[in-house]
C-alpha cells in the first residue's frame, strides 16, 4: 500500500517499512512521524479509518492512543513545579487534603510520577459504572488504601496516575487538568492530541480494534494470564478496575472522557511534536527537563510484571529488554499506549518519534511495528 505524506531523502527505508505493515490483511490504518531538531523528516499515513474499509485515513485522523498521554500530564505538573506552585517531594495531601486517608499522607508527587507511590490500582468493588465521573472517581481515589509503603516498591498506575496528577493540577491551578494541558501545551504548540475529544471532532476518530493472532512477548503473555486467572491481584485490578480495552473505544463516552493519564486520541505528528517542543525548551527549562528523563525508579514492576525504568512520568530506555527498547540512544525516553501507539524522544540525537494505529496488537510495551520503524529512522540519521 502506498503511503501519503512526507518523507525526506535518506529516510526512504522508513517509508518502505511503513507501507509493508499493510501487507497484513488485518492491518487497517495508521501513521508515523519522525522529527529531527524540530524539523519533520517523516510524516506518513496510510490505510482506512473505519471497520468497513471505506473511509480513508487522513493526516488529521485521530485514534485511541491510551497511556501515551501520561508524559503530557507529568510535564503539566512540572510546569507548576517550575512556577513554584507544586513541589516534587511535598505530600500530595498538602494540595489535596482528602488524599491523606488510609495512610497516604506521605505519598509525594515524585513517587506518583515514577510509580512508587503504592497506589497503582483500585481494589474491588467494580468501578465501571462511575468510571466516566471525575468527581466520583476522585472520591474513590482519595479513600483507596496503599498496596505497599510509599517509595519501597514499583508498580505502574494505569488509571491512578491520571486521577492523582490531574487532581493535584486542578487543586493548585483551578482548571480541569485536560484544559490546562490543552491551553498550556497542546494548542500553543499545534499538537493534535486530545484528552477528551470535542463532539465536533468525533468524525475524525478511527475505529479501533484488536488484531487476531498477535500474542505479544512473554511478559505480555504472563500479564494476561495473571489478569485472567488472579482477578484480585494488584496487576489484574490495575488494568481491569475499571476496565479499558477495544470494546470501550467505539463509545462516545470514551471519546469524550477527560482523563490525563490513560485516555487520549492523537495523530502521529501530534505525539512527535510534543517531544520536539519538550526538547526545544518550549515547555520546561533544561534543569527540570533533565530531571524529567533522569532515572527515578528501576526494579521489577508489580503491575506490568517486568523490569522497568521510569523518569518523572516517562518510561526510560531499557537496554536489557529488546521488547521495551525504543531502538535509539541509551537516554531515549517516552511512553507507550496499550497495543501499538508510542511516542518518544532521543535527546542525544534530538530525534522525536510518534506512531499510531487502529489495529491493536498484544505487546504491552514497544510493538514490533514501531520498533522496526524506529530502528530504520535511527539508522537514517
Amino acid at each position: 500500500m502506498d503511503a501519503k505524506g512526507k518523507c525526506v531523502s535518506g529516510f526512504e527505508a522508513v517509508q518502505r517499512a511503513f507501507e509493508e505493515i499493510f501487507d497484513d490483511p488485518q492491518e487497517r490504518g495508521g501513521g508515523v512521524c519522525v522529527q529531527v531538531a524540530g524539523e519533520t523528516v517523516v510524516d506518513l499515513w496510510a490505510g482506512v479509518a473505519d471497520l468497513e474499509g471505506s473511509k480513508p485515513w487522513n493526516h488529521d485522523t485521530l485514534v485511541n492512543s491510551y497511556c501515551s498521554i501520561k508524559p503530557f500530564a507529568a510535564v503539566a505538573a512540572l510546569m507548576l513545579v517550575e512556577e513554584g506552585k507544586l513541589e516534587l517531594d511535598a505530600p500530595i495531601a498538602q494540595y489535596w487534603p482528602e488524599f491523606a486517608q488510609c495512610s497516604k499522607d506521605r505519598v509525594t508527587l515524585r513517587q506518583v510520577l515514577c510509580h512508587t507511590a503504592g497506589v497503582s490500582g483500585l481494589r474491588l468493588p467494580d468501578h465501571s459504572d462511575i468510571m466516566y465521573d471525575w468527581e466520583a472517581m476522585i472520591g474513590v481515589m482519595a479513600a483507596e488504601p496503599l498496596w505497599w509503603e510509599p517509595g519501597s516498591d514499583l508498580g505502574y498506575g494505569a488509571w491512578t496516575f491520571g486521577w492523582i496528577v490531574g487532581e493535584v493540577i486542578r487543586r493548585v491551578d483551578g482548571r480541569d487538568p485536560t484544559t490546562f494541558i490543552a491551553e498550556r501545551i497542546s494548542r500553543p504548540n499545534g499538537l493534535d492530541v486530545h484528552m477528551g475529544v470535542a463532539e465536533e471532532d468525533f468524525y475524525r476518530i478511527a475505529y479501533f480494534s484488536h488484531a487476531q493472532g498477535r500474542v505479544g512477548d512473554q511478559f505480555a503473555q504472563d500479564l494476561r494470564n495473571v489478569i485472567l486467572s488472579e482477578p484480585e491481584h494488584v496487576a489484574a485490578l490495575t488494568f481491569t478496575n475499571p476496565p479499558f480495552g477495544p470494546r470501550h473505544t467505539s463509545d462516545p463516552r470514551w471519546w469524550a472522557l477527560r482523563h490525563p493519564g490513560l485516555n487520549s486520541h492523537s495523530t502521529a505528528h501530534g505525539l512527535a511534536g510534543f517531544y520536539s517542543a519538550l526538547l526545544g525548551g518550549r515547555l520546561i527549562g533544561p534543569e527540570l527537563l533533565k530531571e524529567f528523563y533522569r532515572e527515578q525508579s528501576k526494579r521489577m514492576d508489580r503491575t506490568l510484571l517486568r523490569p522497568m525504568r521510569y523518569g518523572l512520568g516517562c518510561m526510560m530506555e531499557h537496554p536489557d529488554d529488546p521488547s521495551a527498547s525504543y531502538c535509539m540512544g541509551p537516554n531515549a525516553f517516552g511512553h507507550v499506549g496499550l497495543g501499538g501507539p508510542v511516542s518518544f524522544a532521543d535527546p542525544d540525537s534530538d530525534v522525536t518519534f510518534g506512531f499510531v494505529t487502529n489495529t491493536m496488537g498484544s505487546h504491552v510495551l514497544m510493538d514490533p511495528r514501531a520498533r522496526k520503524l524506529a530502528t530504520l529512522a535511527y539508522a537514517a540519521l
